[in-house]
């Protein structure tokens, strides 16, 4: 079966790299179902750019799911924990979300079983990633094979793909993409400490990281 009679569901933030992959999941002819979580993260404007996107891109469903993990702590991004804004912290740093990845593949899966799509699309890569270990291949890979062991689907013999067009490409690399794309970039938000005014902060780790992607490719962001 070719990709136009498949859906996909595709985990939608709002950021640059999910916008990304959510346009190239179109631009390759899949149908998409967009999942964004409400964790109750620090940055919940996200939420409102994911509508954007998803509505742009013409997603056939897009379901904002809320999974509160404030309850859980553990992270500048859900507890009352400083982001930091130094530049760009080396090893795993504090706005690593314990287990993000994790608990937002698994709840993709469960709606792709229900809703009788088998690929997930979701925009980590191993470069410009801040250090998180959810966003490494072998991550990847470890969670297709429960994926295809943990679900009534995968043990029937139709396999779950995790696809991760991002995984080798860098912030500049992201951006080209999603200009081939015909990702909405100006839709998306990446910060994760906005103003009290609802302005990028320009100095977490996720600021920079897009700023120096955009500089790379030699062009404006035209979010700002």
């Amino acid at each position: 079966m070719n990709a136009s009679n498949r859906l996909a569901v595709v985990l939608l933030s709002g950021g640059l790299d999910s916008t990304t992959v959510a346009a190239i999941t179109r631009a390759q002819g899949w149908r998409i179902l967009a999942l964004t979580i409400d964790y109750n993260q620090r940055h919940r404007i996200e939420l409102e750019h994911a509508a954007r996107v998803a509505k742009a891109l013409g997603a056939e469903r897009h379901i904002v799911l809320p999974l509160d993990l404030t309850g859980f702590g553990g992270s500048a991004l859900t507890a009352d924990i400083d982001v930091p804004k130094g530049g760009v912290e080396p090893g795993i740093p504090v706005t690593y979300v314990p287990a993000r990845n994790t608990i937002f593949l698994s709840v993709a899966l469960g709606w792709a079983e229900a809703a009788g799509a088998r690929d997930l699309f979701i925009g980590v890569n191993a470069l410009d990633y801040s250090g998180y270990p959810d966003c490494r291949p072998e991550f990847i890979a470890a969670f297709e094979t429960m994926a295809n062991s943990a679900t009534k689907a995968g043990v029937e013999g139709e396999r779950f793909r995790v696809h991760t067009p991002l995984m080798t490409l860098d912030k500049a690399g992201i951006i080209a993409a999603g200009q081939t794309a015909g990702a909405p970039l100006e839709l998306t938000w990446s910060c994760y400490d906005p103003t009290p005014d609802g302005r990028p902060c320009g100095l977490c780790d996720s600021c920079r990281l897009r700023a120096k992607g955009f500089a790379e490719a030699g062009m404006a962001d035209p979010a700002l």
